[in-house]
């Protein structure tokens, strides 16, 4: 019985150390299962999900039992049979981790509170199992149920996260609170609202970097787009110092981003482009486009949204709300802040501005790359020119604005240039991504493992895709084969050299690979990453 007891137990230690970190590390990127996202990752993964080490586990404990009834030969080949199948399982866990942990799982107060209560319930058949060690068949029911727990444990995860949600509702309340009274106690903070289906991050970016020239602004820091993440920069980055800020909204639903402004209030908007990302999650275009614009139905009338004018779907709203807009553009002439004579290389872009009501044009320099950046610089503007900050010092910050990480960002690695566009492509994203690789010169490769989250079009979206990278690249490097399958199909379609084709399970294979590549060339390699698929659509 002693056995049994310490077999629990190392169950136990199993449960704990490896296979519920895999489960949290999912539950976290899945946002706590935000719109059950948890939930549709564990029945769209449930192969990956299923370690067969714990299968096995299950299946021999019973066999065991009853084959050889108990007998001292049966409890060493248990023993050896369980060393084997918990090997096989560290073998199993430190392959995902060392294969998929693109982004590490972060340590925070909640996932301390959600470890814990995972300790108290894998630990309830350890204390049952002291009831009474000395029964051959209840010992072995503690152990099976010990196992069957081990075989579900993104389950028991998602147990925790049911138990510990009073808690959770508790402290997000409180800091919800603190957050809301520091926002009234600051009645001359200007707050901008910035939301859209892509560029959010990089519009936020580029008007911090731009209106910091005057003023002392403050943009929710890197994707925290989200009702916890405003909270937290409120509570955590905001002082009184502060003269503006800056709030990304985020949504997978219609509801979220109005749910954001009732949250922070912003006087002021601006919407990036409108597109089908998130598509799956928001259920039609229809409902995008009005889930983007309750930030503009929830603005004052005393204050201003800045819009789009080369995007059909925001010209074409119907806005109910009387606040003021101002338009920007490049291909809309009637647009009131517009870009025109753009013109991009390897060094970055430049182009002339005109401001509606001024004859003289202005010509802007970026270290930026592609014609989206260009659109978040003229919104940039726009609230800059209207916060009374001028012409030359805009001209100053343009140029002095910092790349974005990980959006069309240019660097040098080892013999080849890398642009990374590695932060959730899009259609229109990608479309420019392959325009800004064609414009540069020598080789060229596209690295992608495809786009994701758009629902039924997904496949069609992928394919033309493959289409545009059949124009300008030279060697396409596909990222997991079955998920890249419509690209493949597209690049064959438009006629791409079937064995300029290159197909790798994990993104980190593809830098060697071209590497070696531009070792053997006479000119220089340019190497587009488009999208890099979060651990939870990871192929193995």
């Amino acid at each position: 019985m002693i056995i049994l007891l310490i077999m629990t137990f190392l169950s136990f230690c199993y449960a704990i150390t490896y296979k519920s970190k895999r489960s949290l590390h999912m539950l976290q990127q899945n946002l706590y299962n935000e719109n059950n996202r948890y939930i549709k990752w564990i029945i769209k993964n449930i192969k990956q999900f299923i370690s067969l080490d714990l299968l096995l586990l299950g299946i021999s404990l019973i066999g065991v039992y009853i084959i050889f009834d108990l007998q001292l030969i049966s409890n060493l080949c248990l023993i050896i049979i369980v060393l084997f199948l918990i090997l096989i399982g560290y073998s199993w866990n430190k392959k995902i981790k060392n294969d998929q942990n693109k982004k590490k799982l972060v340590i925070t107060a909640r996932i301390k509170r959600l470890i814990f209560t995972t300790t108290v319930l894998y630990m309830i058949p350890v204390i049952f199992a002291f009831k009474d060690i000395y029964n051959t068949r209840y010992m072995w029911t503690i152990v099976f149920c010990e196992s069957l727990m081990l075989y579900l444990n993104s389950l028991v995860i998602f147990i925790a996260l049911i138990i510990n949600m009073p808690i959770e509702k508790g402290v997000y309340l409180h800091y919800k609170r603190k957050a809301q009274k520091k926002l009234q106690s600051m009645p001359d903070l200007k707050i901008i609202g910035i939301t859209g289906s892509y560029g959010k991050t990089s519009c936020k970016n580029i008007l911090s970097d731009i209106l910091n020239i005057k003023y002392n602004a403050l943009a929710s820091p890197k994707n925290l787009n989200t009702y916890n993440g405003l909270i937290m920069t409120v509570n955590n980055y905001m002082d009184k110092f502060t003269d503006i800020f800056i709030a990304e909204m985020g949504a997978y639903v219609k509801g979220e981003i109005a749910g954001l402004c009732r949250l922070v209030k912003p006087k002021y908007g601006i919407i990036t482009r409108i597109g089908t990302a998130h598509l799956e999650s928001f259920g039609s275009e229809e409902n995008i486009i009005q889930g983007k614009f309750e930030l503009v139905e929830s603005l004052p009338s005393d204050g201003f949204a800045i819009l789009n004018g080369d995007d059909p779907k925001q010209v074409n709203y119907q806005l109910k709300n009387k606040v003021r807009t101002i338009w920007i553009g490049i291909e809309n002439k009637e647009v009131d802040v517009r870009a025109l004579n753009i013109k991009c290389s390897n060094k970055g872009t430049n182009f002339d501005v005109i401001f509606k009501g001024d004859d003289k044009k202005y010509h802007f320099e970026t270290k930026l790359l592609g014609d989206h950046n260009v659109y978040n610089i003229l919104s940039a503007l726009a609230c800059s020119k209207e916060f009374g900050v001028d012409i030359s010092d805009l001209i100053i910050a343009v140029k002095n604005v910092r790349p974005i990480e990980h959006r069309l960002e240019l660097k040098r690695l080892g013999n080849f240039y890398q642009i990374d566009d590695a932060y959730n492509s899009n259609p229109i994203g990608a479309s420019n991504a392959c325009k800004i690789l064609g414009m540069m010169p020598g080789y060229k490769v596209v690295v992608t493992p495809g786009m994701i989250e758009l629902g039924s079009k997904e496949d069609e979206y992928n394919k033309k895709f493959g289409e545009q990278i059949a124009k300008v690249a030279d060697i396409v490097i596909l990222i997991g084969k079955k998920k890249t399958q419509p690209i493949k199909e597209g690049l064959l379609t438009s006629g791409f050299n079937k064995e300029q084709i290159v197909v790798f399970n994990d993104v980190r294979e593809a830098y060697p690979y071209i590497n070696n590549i531009a070792i053997s060339m006479k000119e220089e390699v340019y190497a587009l990453f488009e999208n890099d698929l979060p651990d939870t659509y990871n192929e193995n």
